[in-house]
This record gives C-alpha cells, sequence and structure tokens, in this order.
C-alpha cells in the first residue's frame, strides 16, 4: 500500500485526529480579505481545494491582531466580524466537501506587517498608502532601506499572546479541527527565534533559552485553551551565518514536543534579505528528518515536493510524516487525484466529480464512476 494514501492520527487532547492519507495543503496566502473578513474568493478558493484530494486542508496565515497583517488584504480572525465572517464562509465551503479535516494557521507578521500585495510590488506601506506602525522584538528593519518597527513592551507581548488565544477559541468555536501557529518565513515569531532580528535587552533576547521565550509561551497558553491538533510551523534555518539554524531548531522542537505539541510542519528561510537558499528538489527534507529523528515528533515536509513519487520515497525513508504542497495545489487543484492514480491509492471526493475521471483512473475514487444520462 502507498504510505501517501494511507490513514494517519494526529495526536490531540481529544483523542485525536484521523486523516485518510498523509496529504496536506499547505497555507497559502490569498491577498482576498476586506478588512480582515473572509469573502466569495475565500468560498472558491477553500471549495476548490477541500475537493483536492488531500485529508488535511490549512487556511492560509490569519492575523491575531489588524496590525499583524502582512498585507491590507490578508485574513484575520481579532474579532466577532471577522469571526463570523470566516465562518461563514468555512461552514458553505464544508458543506460542499465535508470529507476534509481543516486546519488554520494563526500569525503575527510583526515587522514584515504593513505590506504591498506581492503583485504590487510587496514593499512597506507608509501611512499614507494604507499601512500603520509595525512592531517587532527590536527596532531593526527587514530592509535596511526600510523605517524600523517599533520594539514591543512586556504588556504588548502579553496582548499578542492573548490574542493568539483568543483566535484558537474562535477557531474552535467554528468546528476547525487544527491551529498551525506561524512561527516560520521571518513573521514575528520566527524574529523572537532569530539572533539576526532579535538583539532585545531583556529575559526575551541574547542567549537561546530567551529567545525561544516568547515563542514557548504563546504556544503554551494556546495549548492550554486549545484542545484540538495543535502543531507550528517552523524556519529550521536562517540560511544566513550566525542565524537561526538546524541545531536550535532540534532542540526548540523538543521544548515543543515537551508542551504538548502534536505535530511540526518544517520550511525554512525569511528572515533576512541575506539568505542563501540552497534551492533544489525536496531541499528541505534534510531539516524535516532531522527534527523527526531527534524528537518523535509528527513531522511535515515541504518544499518543491512536486511528484507523487518523490513525495511516496520521502515517507518511504521515514524523513516525515505527512507531505505538504502549495503552489502545486494552485497550479493543479486535484494534484492529490493524479498522485492516488500513480501510486494506486484511493481519495473521497464530491460525488458530482465522480465521472470525470478518465476509465484506467477510476479506482481514485474507490468505486465505479458515474455514467452520463
Amino acid at each position: 500500500m502507498s504510505l501517501l494514501f494511507s490513514p494517519m492520527t494526529l495526536p490531540s487532547p481529544r483523542g485525536g485526529l484521523t486523516l485518510a492519507n498523509r496529504l496536506v495543503v499547505a497555507p497559502m496566502c490569498q491577498y482576498s480579505s476586506q478588512n480582515g473578513c473572509a469573502t466569495d474568493w475565500h468560498l472558491m478558493h477553500w471549495a476548490n481545494l477541500l475537493n483536492s484530494g488531500a485529508a488535511l486542508f490549512t487556511i492560509e496565515a490569519t492575523a491575531v491582531l489588524p496590525e499583524g497583517r502582512i498585507t491590507p488584504s490578508c485574513l484575520g480572525l481579532w474579532d466577532d466580524r471577522t469571526e463570523a465572517a470566516l465562518a461563514d464562509h468555512l461552514q458553505r465551503a464544508r458543506a460542499l466537501a465535508p470529507h476534509t479535516a481543516v486546519c488554520i494557521q494563526l500569525a503575527h507578521a510583526g515587522r514584515k506587517a504593513s505590506s504591498a500585495v506581492p503583485w504590487q510590488g510587496g514593499q512597506l506601506l507608509a501611512p499614507a498608502q494604507g499601512g500603520w506602525e509595525t512592531f517587532g522584538p527590536s527596532a531593526l528593519p527587514h530592509l535596511p532601506t526600510e523605517p524600523a518597527p517599533t520594539a514591543l513592551s512586556g504588556t504588548q507581548l502579553v496582548e499578542i499572546r492573548d490574542a493568539f488565544v483568543a483566535a484558537a477559541q474562535r477557531a474552535a468555536r467554528m468546528g476547525i479541527e487544527a491551529v498551525e501557529l506561524h512561527s516560520a518565513h521571518g513573521y514575528l515569531l520566527h524574529q523572537f527565534l532569530s539572533p539576526l532580528a532579535n538583539q532585545r535587552s531583556d529575559a526575551y533576547s541574547g542567549s537561546f533559552e530567551n529567545r525561544i521565550r516568547f515563542p514557548l509561551e504563546v504556544f503554551a497558553a494556546v495549548r492550554q485553551a486549545f484542545d484540538g491538533v495543535l502543531g507550528l510551523r517552523l524556519s529550521a534555518s536562517d540560511w544566513v551565518d550566525g542565524g537561526w539554524d538546524l541545531l536550535q531548531s532540534v532542540e526548540f522542537s523538543k521544548r515543543l514536543k515537551a508542551a504538548g505539541c502534536d505535530f511540526i510542519h518544517v520550511s525554512s528561510g525569511g528572515v533576512s534579505p541575506l539568505q542563501k537558499i540552497a534551492l533544489g528538489a525536496g531541499y528541505q527534507v534534510p531539516f524535516a528528518q532531522a527534527i523527526r529523528a531527534a524528537t518523535g515528533l509528527v513531522t511535515t515536509s515541504v518544499g518543491l515536493i512536486t511528484e507523487a513519487q518523490q513525495a511516496e520515497a520521502i515517507l518511504q525513508a521515514g524523513d516525515a510524516d505527512l507531505i505538504a504542497l502549495a503552489r502545486a495545489f494552485l497550479y493543479q487543484p486535484r494534484w492529490g487525484w493524479q498522485a492516488a492514480a500513480a501510486l494506486g491509492g484511493t481519495v473521497e471526493a464530491s460525488p458530482q466529480y465522480w465521472r470525470c475521471l478518465p476509465r484506467e483512473a477510476q479506482a481514485v475514487f474507490g468505486q465505479v464512476a458515474v455514467g452520463q444520462r
């Protein structure tokens, strides 16, 4: 049997979440919200990818505070208004594809907030352009040409921690089964981890123990309030000498496991423009393998995994437990169906689609294709 299309149960305090396969739709920002609220774009996007064949779909980076959005068009979950919009659109999307579990990635962009959407340049926006004051661990800008963020006070750290908790509770109310805390790609929690972005002079900076303190405080607070599956996305390396690296990632992951982490989603980079990433097929798999081997955590591998046989080989080698794809699903929203056909697996999909498969691939749905009258 294909490992990619074998079931897996993710642990959680409420008894775990059983997935029909090991395929995950990774979070992908859509920059299509209105004042933090989900729109009909999300309804279309979510319903489409809930029918992808993946057993777990992850909602994009969702800001826990307005100032934590990457762009003015980013999704949010910080008040009753944003909760109502997200819940309404998600409920309608899930009614069209009830067979897929849902995870939401909760985030705060820190010093990378207040940016233009990518197709408008992605640059930091001034207040006159619709931007806002940004915050970070230290008054260090992401780019030397940008204004420095405001260093967060102790009171603000408590407010951000509590905002993550409140967003997780809102997610639970709408029936979302899993939460992923975003501690990757140069956003706020990653900024605290990396000495390239965190040069405070208090108990949250300096040593490894101090730099992991705030992310662990956020994780522990969310863990206490949320009894579903809870994990974290981590940049395992800054790809910069003197930055956050794999050895620190392994040790941090051990602390997360002790704090009740159910899975770790291993990515890399994003905190510095000086990064030198060695791109190639499956280039982040060794990071996932090392963390999985050292911690025993359920580990998700992501990054330039594009072929079914490649994904299967990663699982067969024991390098990861789950495989996440992002842009491949945007390009081919039925990637999971094609992978199932290639590997002899089956997937669940809405019956309206059953008759679309070529005759040689009909076994993907585990039944005879529906005929046309």
